[in-house]
């Protein structure tokens, strides 16, 4: 019979340096010295959560832990390189033995020593996205699927559902019922190909990326021997971000800190804005569930904020039933300028009111990098994109390419510019490329045949008639069939519709299917499309609209020289993209239900506390100045003005907080 022993680094004789009281709040103090066993840190937003846990690991250095015994769990290797380098400028010791890093990459680590159990050699491939893709693609390949009999989703949105499935431990069938439910009657092969991939990956020794951590856990959790070998390894885990972590990986946590259960995990449930990627709200929550004697510390001490902002924010945030109720308190002294509650006529007005106010406050001595305007959705900013171009302002979009720049929206556009211009090649190829089994290849053979079917002047009554003359392969015909009539229904005789009818008619008639095939934020790109729509109801002439986007891409491209030189631009971004980020000025806009919060979460309490958390984020970006605008009406496809209501929100919020600031033309 073996006993264990455990030797254990004796602590230093000599204390190394840190005054940690001087160094640290409170608040942060006492979570930074506490003592071992399960610690959740609630740190609200600019309260120095990585500061926290920073002095956590040098404190547990300090204390004579070896740091070969300590793992930091990180959301990306930045971040646990600059904290493991503030750590070595505080403590003169070498913790070069600290394992540090993101969940995928020490889920790597841990494969390439012990994957053998699981059957793959250490020298397995790790498949990027790409490669993924095609892997996918060959499976669905040999699984005998018809692509002409059905429109079956691409690699990339099957490896999106197989990705989600793994992070959230849930099943297929549950996952197209919520988020893909036009996929529902290709269950059955999509299944198969799901397990031909698992197969194929096997054979070839590769993983994807959410391999390493599903099969780390499953590693763990079937072979008791590998299990106890990191469970005895890592006596002290520290886990950053922890709000927005998912199922699997808050099982990977509990499952290596199930011996000592020396775990801290630090967040901030009121930042948990990433469930539709599968981050797990309920984890930071129920910690104190799993782990009944954990100690519970809140840091709120704001260094960011002035404390106008840090009112509206907590005011903002005080509905929510789910949360640790926490009060965000500033550091800074107050600047008597309260955030601005800003009612605007429409989009157009709030982007000349922001547009203003940059330049205003430009002159103030605010430079362009440090403003931001925040939306919920991309297709929030395509006013302000406008605005901002005829204004010759730099921007640079945070959260993405600029809105006419997309894939999708140039997809469709390409309908346009042809009717407009059926001498356009660059359009004709774009738009027959969406169908099935046409390539680069055989558009060039189809566009060569269209050119030589056009009249000496150039006149055309039906795209149609001359597009089914042409002869295309079995597996395009029907598609085929659908463009000729697609074509002649947005410009019969050749006349085309108004700008906006025939948007509508392309995406309903052929760009919805392929859109759902092809991309797995369906969703969100079919909200991009309706806003195409709507903006270009302001164009009577197919011609105008064409050519005001044209202007506005040359100016954006002329800009960009420009802006290499001088890097200051206003920044553009979605919330989602903009958390850990912090401005002197902020607009956050189109507050508005169904806007913001979008109308998706309308439905449930959950997906509207959500929302409310999103809205936290955005107003705790802000340092100096807020300000949130609501326009009344939002031109909307089809269905004329609409007006708006404010948002919820904005309504939660005590109007003594708020300046209402009341806009006027002259």
């Amino acid at each position: 019979m073996s006993r264990q022993y455990t030797l254990h680094r004796a602590a230093s004789t000599s204390p190394i340096g840190i005054d940690y009281a001087a160094e640290l709040n409170e608040q942060q103090l006492a979570a930074v010295t506490a003592s071992p066993g399960p610690l959740l840190v609630i740190a609200g937003a600019g309260s120095g959560k990585t500061r926290t846990l920073t002095y956590r690991v040098a404190y547990l250095l300090e204390n004579g832990v070896d740091p070969r015994n300590i793992l930091l769990l990180t959301f990306t290797n930045k971040a646990a390189r600059q904290m493991l380098d503030r750590v070595a400028n505080l403590l003169p010791v070498d913790a070069s033995g600290l394992w540090g890093g993101t969940f995928h990459s020490i889920g790597n680590r841990m494969l390439r020593g012990h994957g053998s159990v699981l059957g793959f050699s250490s020298g397995f491939t790790i498949l990027d996205r790409e490669d993924q893709k095609d892997l996918i693609d060959t499976v669905v390949a040999g699984s005998g699927i018809n692509p002409r009999e059905i429109r079956f989703p691409k690699g990339d949105v099957l490896a999106d559902i197989f990705s989600f499935t793994v992070n959230t431990e849930r099943t297929i069938e549950g996952l197209l019922a919520e988020k893909f439910p036009y996929f529902l009657p290709l269950i059955e092969q999509i299944k198969d190909v799901h397990v031909r991939y698992e197969r194929k990956k096997k054979a070839t020794n590769s993983m994807d990326f959410d391999d390493l951590l599903e099969k780390t856990l499953r590693m763990l959790k079937e072979h008791e021997e590998v299990a106890d070998f990191y469970q005895r390894k890592f006596q002290f885990v520290l886990v950053d971000e922890y709000q927005d972590t998912n199922k699997i990986q808050a099982d990977f946590i509990d499952t290596l800190a199930a011996q000592h259960r020396n775990v801290m995990v630090v967040g901030d449930d009121a930042q948990s804005i990433y469930s539709w990627r599968g981050a797990n709200f309920k984890n930071i929550l129920a910690f104190p569930e799993r782990y009944p004697d954990a100690q519970v510390f809140k840091i709120e001490l704001n260094y960011r904020s002035v404390p106008e902002i840090l009112s509206v924010a907590n005011a903002a945030i005080a509905p929510n039933v789910e949360q640790f109720k926490k009060e965000l308190a500033a550091t800074r002294e107050t600047k008597e300028l309260k955030p601005a509650m800003v009612a605007l006529q429409d989009g157009s007005e709030q982007a000349q009111f922001i547009a203003q106010r940059i330049l205003e406050l430009r002159d103030e001595g605010i430079e362009l990098n440090e403003i931001a305007i925040l939306y919920r959705a991309h297709y929030h900013a395509v006013e302000l994109q406008l605005e901002l171009s005829r204004r010759g302002i730099p921007y640079q979009i945070t959260s993405g390419v600029r809105f006419f720049e997309q894939a999708h929206i140039k997809d469709v556009a390409a309908f346009i510019r042809f009717v407009a211009n059926p001498h356009d090649e660059v359009a004709f190829k774009r738009m027959i490329k969406l169908l099935p089994g046409i390539g680069n290849k055989s558009a060039d053979n189809f566009w060569r045949a269209w050119e030589a079917s056009l009249d000496a002047n150039g006149e055309i009554t039906s795209c149609g008639d001359r597009l089914r003359t042409m002869q295309v392969g079995a597996r395009s015909k029907k598609s085929w069939k659908q463009l000729a009539y697609t074509l002649d229904e947005i410009a019969p005789g050749g006349a085309p519709n108004p700008p906006s009818e025939m948007i509508t008619s392309v995406i309903v008639a052929i760009y919805d299917d392929y859109a759902k095939a092809n991309f797995s934020n369906y969703d969100l790109r079919r909200e991009d499309l309706n806003q195409l729509a709507a903006f270009a109801r302001q164009f009577k002439d197919v011609n105008e609209l064409l050519s005001q986007l044209a202007l506005i891409s040359n100016v954006d491209a002329e800009a960009a020289p420009n802006q290499a030189a001088d890097t200051e631009s206003v920044n553009l971004s979605s919330v989602h993209q903009a958390k850990g980020l912090e401005y002197h000025t902020v607009f956050v806009i189109w507050l508005t239900d169904g806007m913001f919060p979008s109308t998706r979460s309308l439905e449930t309490r959950e997906a509207i506390e959500e929302e409310r958390r999103l809205f936290y984020v955005a107003i705790t970006r802000a340092r100096d100045e807020l300000y949130l605008t609501c326009p009344h009406i939002r031109l909307n496809a089809g269905y004329g003005d609409m007006f708006q209501r404010p948002s919820r929100f904005l309504k939660e919020i005590p109007t003594q907080l708020l300046d209402d600031w009341q806009v006027s033309r002259v």
